[in-house]
């Protein structure tokens, strides 16, 4: 879908249909992008493979040469909040949002590992979390906060009666990975796969075509994380991949080694893990007294 995306937009920009099969003008699109558009890196790189699959797996062409000169774009300075600012956010969120809020900031999450919880990744004991099929397709365990453990049990008496109403209305299972829902076909319908934060209302799964209950939409929370930005008042560009910024940060401060916040995050190279020694306030120049 992704590439489908990508290529229609260089099919509408090039305006007929044989030029769009023409390699010269596949080049000049992906000139346009970085001197016009200005896109990042990783962007451009998507559009670039996008263009090979079409070339190649549509169009039939052995041998695609693009000969496109990617320009990269500089890392930039992540948005820290302080605690006192993390705490004051918190406080504005609805009751859903704000247990999502809690459980992102204390465990270091992204987004899409956050919304995707289920019951079975969580092991209130032992305060941990499992992310399944992370960034880059890789499973980690990271922690779980004692306050947000403490939540938790009364969220599970919530969705056990969602979960049943579910049951008896005959609502299909959840959304399972394409494997295991051939492996295990009833295994969407069990506690133990229902999401930790479900939508509100069903939807209808675009591959499937099956009203099912979805997990909670990203653009649900982070308009909810926006709105409680703006009633605490703080005067900063929040996003909600913000708080996975500030618990790095915040451990490194407490002197939580680099190397095991790098397990925490689930980052490949520990080179991705050193930007926060830029923001740490007691490993960098941000801690100088002016």
């Amino acid at each position: 879908r992704t590439y489908a995306g990508w290529v229609g937009r260089y099919a509408r920009w090039v305006g007929d249909e044989r030029l769009v099969m023409d390699p010269q003008r596949a080049r000049d699109w992906l000139s346009w992008l970085v001197t016009e558009r200005k896109v990042g890196y990783a962007t451009q790189k998507q559009a670039l493979n996008a263009l090979v699959f079409f070339f190649k797996d549509v169009c039939g062409k052995q041998e695609v040469d693009l000969q496109v000169k990617f320009r990269r774009t500089s890392k930039r300075i992540p948005v820290v909040l302080s605690i006192r600012e993390v705490a004051a956010v918190l406080s504005h969120l609805p009751p859903t949002c704000r247990l999502a809020a809690e459980i992102q900031y204390g465990a270091g999450l992204r987004v899409s590992e956050l919304l995707q919880l289920r019951i079975k990744d969580i092991d209130v004991e032992r305060r941990q979390i499992t992310i399944r099929a992370g960034k880059g397709d890789r499973d980690r365990v990271t922690v779980l906060p004692q306050i947000t453990a403490d939540r938790l049990g009364h969220r599970k008496e919530e969705l056990r009666k969602r979960h049943s109403a579910d049951r008896a209305e005959g609502v299909p299972g959840v959304y399972l990975p394409a494997a295991l829902a051939r492996k295990l076909p009833k295994a969407g319908e069990s506690w133990e796969w229902f999401w930790i934060f479900p939508a509100e209302n069903l939807s209808v799964d675009p591959d499937s075509g099956i009203r099912r209950r979805h997990h909670l939409h990203e653009e649900c929370y982070s308009r909810a994380l926006r709105e409680a930005v703006r009633s605490a008042g703080i005067e900063k560009r929040v996003r909600s991949h913000d708080l996975r910024h500030s618990f790095a940060t915040h451990l490194l401060e407490a002197g939580t080694d680099i190397r095991t916040l790098q397990e925490l995050l689930g980052h490949a190279d520990v080179s991705t893990t050193m930007i926060y020694t830029h923001v740490a306030r007691n490993l960098s120049h941000c801690g100088v007294r002016s």
